[in-house]
């Protein structure tokens, strides 16, 4: 079965790189008209949209701190007037400033839930009210779609990276509890709990050595790929999912499932 996005446009905050790029990718494939949101990575984000359009895609690059209100207000506007309107919203942009507690400084904390917590709070609100100015634009069963970007660190605690954990077990409940508030208004709001994905900025702890230790707490007995996130994303944002609300869905190959215990029953 294939799943068409035809005419819808989609937002994906962080689009230039890892999984938010195979995200891009994936829903231009599929019909839709994409925004490539990136921060500072210009050239890595005018890649994604050549790729796009050489395969015959619409896209957009729009440069924006998701931590600043201004810079998201612009994001959309700009959104609105490249593609006159917006169906899909993928919060997926996202940081890491590691440090054991003692050692974290305020501003490292400040950075990762600034840009975790606080950019999916401003994107997700842009969203919504233009999901309530359009009404449904006869694209989707649904009036607008938003998926916030979690990670299995929602619910699996994780020493040395305190505010990254904090920051995802929050999208957690900001997600369900979004959801709970708009589902009257037939807007989807789920989330994605990726566990170990390989990506270009995390060779380091996938690859080698380093890598077949990670194997360790992964049962399914491999290191997840980008592409395994954008096909949960695309099915999740598609009509197919179109009864599915408040939900966090794990691609993990059973990370979440706490390997340690296996044989300790």
């Amino acid at each position: 079965m294939q799943i068409s996005l035809n005419d819808q446009v989609a937002l994906v905050t962080g689009g230039d790189s890892g999984i938010g790029r195979a995200i891009c990718i994936a829903y231009a494939a599929a019909g839709a008209k994409v925004v490539v949101n990136y921060n500072s990575s210009q050239d890595k984000a005018d890649e994604v949209v050549r790729q796009i359009k050489e395969a015959g895609g619409q896209a957009l690059a729009v440069q924006c701190n998701v931590s600043s209100e201004d810079d998201v207000e612009r994001l959309f506007a700009q959104t609105d007037q490249a593609f006159g309107g917006l169906d899909i919203l993928v919060a997926n942009a996202g940081m890491q400033k590691d440090a054991r507690i003692a050692d974290m400084s305020l501003d490292e904390w400040k950075a990762v839930l600034d840009v975790n917590l606080t950019g999916q709070f401003l994107c997700a609100r842009a969203a919504v009210k233009r999901f309530r100015r359009q009404g449904n634009r006869g694209r989707m069963r649904a009036n607008g779609v938003i998926l916030c970007m979690s990670s299995v660190h929602e619910t699996i605690p994780w020493a040395g990276h305190v505010n990254y954990a904090a920051s995802k077990g929050g999208i957690g409940m900001f997600m369900r509890s979004l959801a709970q508030e708009v589902a009257q208004e037939r807007i989807r709001v789920n989330g994605i709990a990726p566990g170990a994905i390989r990506t270009p900025i995390n060779e380091d702890a996938t690859e080698g050595e380093a890598g077949k230790k990670l194997l360790e707490l992964i049962p399914y007995g491999r290191i997840g790929e980008v592409d395994d996130v954008a096909s949960l994303a695309l099915f999740m944002a598609s009509d197919l999912a179109d009864y599915m609300t408040g939900a966090t869905v794990y691609v993990d190959g059973g990370m979440a499932l706490y390997p340690g215990f296996e044989d300790n029953g």
